[in-house]
């Protein structure tokens, strides 16, 4: 949003500056992005007079030109045609910089004569496109700045120009008297009565108005005009084009330019049609679907089913609330105009106007809300402008709908201002701000004003004290200590467990990722997703319509990513909640690492080796230890269909309490996902890890051995189905006590072992605790290990 100053004070009587008020704008909430001084930028030309001028020796087009200036009679070569004796002309000296093109004027020779200085045209000080010749004064001082002389005979040229941001809850600051308002609650001014006008219809209007039944509701509320006829629409007078030339708006004729003038003046949107390219009477309706326009912008537009445009008898002529007809627009002949001022629906405004790929400054205001309640009011003041500008005569105004009525009113609680902000302010300033701002106040209760959609209950009134109170004078108070000595813990045992997890998996060598909790449906649907009830009502993007089932579909994604770019080798994790539904209580953490390539670079040695699920299943258990999970657990089968059928495993504490999957990803899976393997995963789920059942501040007492251990190889000959774990579970049950740990190091298949049949090999340690063992006790346990095993496989110990 642009304004000038000068068009500020048409609506507030300030002596501030305009350092002031850009601090003022912002600390209210209406940030300022930019100012634009012309004063600053032209401070340093001068006004000088050309007392003699010769033709240049060597160059038909240049003049040697003697100028009076501020630092007396200089010397200045110029090619304008206009340079000549006894002009009052604009200097720039040595030194100084031209704006418009980007120049710092020097000493120099031209043609082998030396010019000290430029006598400048407009467009070289970026006041107008003109140059054809420079700038000639009809009066001025020798040596007066030149930005004095603009403020004395033309102060337009110097008006500063202020930008701010809106944002979207503040519709009302889309208007220069809406600011204004602002400013006056602040106390940096006093608000300038608003423009009143009331026209009087001297004839019926020959075009009638009417609104389609469906599309009153969530459509147009009101649409009303009149006709003004024996208008002359030449040129806007000149302070009317100074104001959008400043703006950034190109001024087109006088009808156009009012209606520009009341879209940023008032934030009240109007239009003009040529009432005598206008058939019949005005329909406010929606599209069928097919139906084409050409706009004010000469672009041509095809409506989908359910737009809300504006047509007459011979069909479409305008885009309702967003952007004109080409047809019915008005030009330099157009005699008789029919003006238009209209409520229309926020939603539908947004919708056809994203659909139809148009950014009009009237939709950009009608898509945030304009105040209804100045509806009929806008019409006889833009009546009037155009009276006054263009001449004619008005008719009576024709209506369809009716004005909504917005009119609400919240309770106001001078106490609330200290519960919710922490400021101490009087209850007769809240009243005086509100007041300012345009509430009017009955009692306790606060009506508030039809331009101001955004306050919807009594928090918005103390957001409004508060603000234009400036909540800069917020200071902070540290609370009361409730009690001394050690507080209690703040994390709770599953984020202690999530930041564990975190250091555990960055310690084996994990990148860690942040990947979004949104998915495309085809990931989804890897990974036993995509249903509905995860769907996204209103997506960021096709990429992201569904909730994610698993962290793994991010992580794939972010190795395909890098291997686009030739890292091949990759270690990721990833800590966060997966979704299998949408309510809030169908959500669960999980951690999860991915394994991508081999296990490290090249080497003469040969060290590296492409990774495996053992890789996937030992970090898999340092993360799970780490969190505390029992250590003995069973490996079983029937994992998720993303993994490798006979390639990963289920790490449980009975048949159904998993604590994680881990294993070698479904070929398939990593084809759709684009990612070259080998690739492993592991997934654990924290919350599953049954919690200990005494807490204690730290870890338990060392237990140290002094007595010597004993390992002994058993070499068993099982049927190729029998699993590992089956062994070493047996092996281990043998004698609890004795037996430390049992590790599977060689499997041997086929030779003379025949089909069907293969050889596991085991080492057992046997730690003792009170004695020395003797090759008895070795021997007698080493008999209950061979028959555990043989009884929980079939198998035979091997010769």
């Amino acid at each position: 949003m642009k304004f000038t100053l000068s068009w500020l004070k048409d609506h507030l009587e300030t002596e501030a500056s305009v350092a002031e008020i850009a601090e003022a704008l912002t600390d209210l909430g209406l940030e300022v992005e930019e100012i634009s001084n012309p004063a600053e930028r032209l401070s340093e030309f001068t006004i000088g007079k050309v007392v003699k001028a010769e033709k240049h020796p060597d160059a038909d087009k240049l003049k040697v030109c003697q100028v009076e200036t501020a630092q007396g009679e200089t010397q200045i070569i110029c090619g304008a045609p206009n340079a000549r004796e006894g002009i009052t002309v604009v200097i720039a000296s040595p030194g100084v910089y031209v704006p418009g093109i980007d120049t710092t004027i020097g000493v120099g020779k031209i043609r082998g004569i030396e010019s000290h200085g430029m006598m400048c045209s407009e467009r070289e000080m970026e006041l107008s496109e003109e140059h054809d010749g420079i700038i000639e004064l009809p009066s001025g001082e020798v040596g007066q700045k030149f930005t004095d002389w603009l403020a004395d005979h033309d102060p337009a040229k110097v008006d500063p120009v202020i930008e701010i941001a809106i944002t979207p809850n503040r519709p009302d600051a889309l208007g220069v008297r809406g600011i204004a308002l602002d400013l006056a609650a602040r106390g940096l001014g006093v608000m300038k009565p608003a423009a009143q006008a009331q026209i009087e219809g001297q004839f019926p209007c020959p075009i009638n108005v009417t609104i389609d039944e469906d599309t009153r509701d969530a459509g147009c509320e009101v649409f009303a005009g009149r006709v003004i006829r024996g208008v002359r629409n030449g040129p806007s007078p000149q302070w009317l084009q100074d104001r959008l030339r400043a703006i950034g708006l190109r001024p087109i004729s006088a009808l156009v330019d009012i209606t520009n003038f009341f879209t940023y003046d008032r934030n009240r949107p109007l239009h003009v049609f040529d009432a005598d390219k206008v058939q019949g009477d005005l329909r406010v309706h929606r599209t069928q679907g097919g139906e084409t326009l050409t706009g004010l912008d000469e672009k041509d537009y095809t409506f989908a089913p359910g737009m809300v445009v504006i047509s007459d008898d011979q069909g479409i002529e305008s885009i309702g609330g967003i952007m004109g007809g080409l047809a019915t627009g008005c030009t330099g002949e157009t005699v008789n105009v029919f003006l238009e001022a209209a409520v229309w629906d926020h939603v539908q405004i947004a919708a056809t106007g994203r659909g139809l790929k148009i950014n009009s400054d009237a939709r950009y205001r009608n898509e945030r809300g304009i105040d209804p309640a100045f509806n009929m009011e806008a019409i006889d003041l833009a009546t009037q402008m155009i009276l006054d500008l263009c001449g004619g005569e008005p008719s009576s105004v024709v209506v369809a709908g009716e004005v909504p009525d917005v009119s609400r009113a919240y309770r106001l609680d001078p106490a609330r201002v200290q519960s919710l902000v922490g400021m101490d302010i009087p209850e007769a300033e809240q009243r005086r701000t509100l007041t300012a701002l345009g509430f009017t106040l009955e009692g306790d209760m606060a009506h508030v004003p039809s331009w101001r959609p955004d306050v919807m209950g009594e928090a918005d009134l103390v957001e409004e004290v508060a603000r234009v109170a400036s909540l800069t004078k917020l200071q902070g108070k540290p609370l009361p200590r409730a009690q001394v000595g050690v507080p209690k813990p703040i994390l709770s045992p599953m984020q202690k467990r999530e930041q564990i997890a975190r250091r555990t998996s960055a310690a084996l060598g994990y990148n860690e990722c942040v990947t979004y909790s949104f998915i495309d449906s085809a990931s989804a649907n890897l990974f036993g997703g995509g249903g509905d009830a995860t769907m996204l009502a209103n997506p960021i993007s096709s990429e992201m319509s569904h909730m994610r089932p698993d962290l793994l579909p991010g992580l794939l994604q972010a190795a395909a990513r890098n291997q686009a770019r030739g890292q091949m080798n990759l270690a990721l994790f990833e800590v966060g909640h997966a979704f299998h539904g949408g309510e809030p209580e169908e959500q669960h953490v999980q951690v999860s690492g991915l394994l991508v390539g081999r296990t490290g670079p090249k080497d003469v040695h040969g060290a590296s080796r492409p990774v495996d699920l053992f890789d996937a299943k030992a970090d898999a258990e340092a993360v799970l230890n780490a969190l505390g999970a029992p250590e003995k657990v069973q490996i079983l089968r029937d994992g998720p269909a993303w993994f490798h059928p006979g390639r990963h495993g289920r790490i449980c504490l009975g048949p159904k309490k998993v604590l994680g999957i881990f294993g070698e990803l479904h070929p398939r899976v990593l084809d759709q996902m684009d990612v070259k393997g080998p690739a492993v995963a592991f997934t654990l789920f924290p919350a599953d890890i049954p919690m200990p059942r005494k807490k204690t501040t730290g870890r338990g007492a060392l237990e140290l051995r002094d007595l010597q251990a004993v390992e002994r190889d058993f070499a068993f000959v099982v049927d190729d189905g029998i699993e590992a774990l089956t062994l070493v579970n047996a092996a281990a049950g043998a004698d609890k006590a004795l037996i430390e740990d049992v590790r599977v190091f060689d499997e041997f298949i086929g030779g003379s072992l025949g089909e069907g049949k293969k050889s596991l090999a085991l080492t057992v340690r046997l730690q003792p605790t009170e004695t020395t063992l003797k090759e008895a006790d070795i021997e007698a346990v080493s008999k209950k290990i061979v028959e555990k095993v043989e009884k929980a496989t079939g198998g035979t110990l091997r010769g």
